[in-house]
């Protein structure tokens, strides 16, 4: 058992550390502030070719693992960049993994090439108003038409669609009452983010401003029969295969916010002198620092036994929710650590980790909650009821 990275990662790790030092914390202020789209830093990581790390060889992907990949996003959020750096770039480098396992020859091929290159930016629709986590309850729908579907209804906090040219659709295609399981008739479509069809609603939130969220207003939009991916009915399945890799993803990227987080913090502490000698010399800012170093090392671990479970072929979803729980709760400490330990500067923009702050509860709330991870747990590791 080796708990360290081989020397193929180091060398992606420094890597994407080259690239990320090129984008300062002053940068991401500018454009947290700004509102402004990290577009600079998304083609700069095309260019390295990491937007393409898990992706096929065959169509100009690196075609290494989940935790390759995870280490590629870890970087990223470590550097400074957190949770708008690796949005940013998290549906690039695996969003379309539906595609990737489920699509045709033809579909990887015309799909994938433009998102590795960088051409095309995409989003994840999923989410909607009245369904929530319950992805069986939404409402839109794609009805059958000649030589395709016509698809109309919402969709929310579905993040890049500012800058998206395509979408990863999930829509009904036979109603709820019709199935024989409330996890049939979903159809998977990955298709133009047509805006003439598509009204897109930003959503002005608390955090990662860089990376818009939105609301989606899907009015007859025209998606052809070859857009759809798989068999029609079988869309729920097929984003099934994404869920963990998905959690792994969010987990390493929470990991890296609250290293950076805590770098800044260590470094205040250092050099932050009172009543003569500096605050870190005192154990009360010590210990806070030492227990968030601790956690953040702790769930790093599950992250990589994740990753490395899915990319063995082995069951992983306990491994994969446990990483994304443990992740968020370690990276948000981390931050309310770094606000304390600063004090009244923590509380500044100046010192950056009141932004690193606002966007750890992005972790902590998606793409699931801590409270349905703990039944996932429950009743699936422990054996214990189903509670809902």
């Amino acid at each position: 058992m080796n708990f360290e990275i081989s020397d193929e990662q180091r060398a992606i790790v420094e890597a994407v550390q080259s690239v990320c030092s090129r984008f300062d914390m002053e940068y991401w202020d500018r454009l947290d502030t700004s509102h402004t789209f990290p577009h600079e830093f998304h083609q700069a990581l095309c260019e390295g070719g990491w937007l393409g790390v898990a992706m096929p060889e065959a169509l100009g992907g690196a075609g290494l693992g989940i935790l390759e990949a995870a280490l590629v996003m870890q970087t990223v959020s470590e550097s400074g960049a957190g949770m708008s750096g690796a949005s940013a770039v998290h549906m690039n480098v695996f969003g379309l993994n539906p595609v990737v396992v489920f699509g045709s020859d033809a579909q990887r091929e015309r799909f994938l090439p433009p998102l590795i290159a960088g051409r095309e930016k995409a989003c994840f629709a999923v989410t909607e108003p009245d369904a929530g986590l319950d992805t069986t309850r939404i409402k839109t729908f794609a009805h059958k038409v000649d030589g395709g579907y016509l698809v109309s209804g919402r969709k929310l906090w579905i993040s890049t669609a500012q800058v998206a040219d395509r979408m990863l659709l999930l829509a009904r295609t036979e109603t709820l009452e019709s199935v024989g399981k409330p996890t049939e008739g979903l159809s998977l479509f990955y298709t133009r983010l047509d805006r003439d069809k598509i009204e897109v609603r930003e959503i002005d939130k608390m955090g990662r401003a860089a990376v818009d969220s939105n609301m989606l207003f899907i009015d007859e939009l025209f998606i052809p029969e070859e857009d759809r991916i798989g068999e029609e009915g079988r869309g729920f399945e097929y984003i099934l295969h994404g869920l963990n890799p998905e959690r792994i993803l969010i987990a390493a990227e929470a990991v890296g916010l609250g290293r950076a987080a805590l770098a800044i913090a260590t470094q205040y502490a250092k050099d932050r002198v009172v009543f003569g000698r500096p605050i870190g010399t005192n154990q009360g800012v010590q210990h806070p620092l030492a227990q968030a170093w601790m956690q953040l090392e702790a769930a790093n671990l599950m992250v990589m036994k994740a990753a490395a479970r899915y990319d063995a072929g082995l069951p992983c979803g306990a491994e994969a929710n446990a990483a994304k729980y443990l992740a968020a709760e370690a990276g948000h400490n981390a931050c309310q650590t770094a606000i304390l330990t600063l004090g009244g500067m923590g509380y500044s923009r100046e010192y950056r980790v009141e932004r690193l702050l606002r966007e750890s509860y992005i972790p902590r709330i998606a793409p699931v909650s801590p409270q349905l991870i703990m039944c996932f747990i429950a009743e699936r590791v422990l054996g214990l009821p189903k509670s809902y």
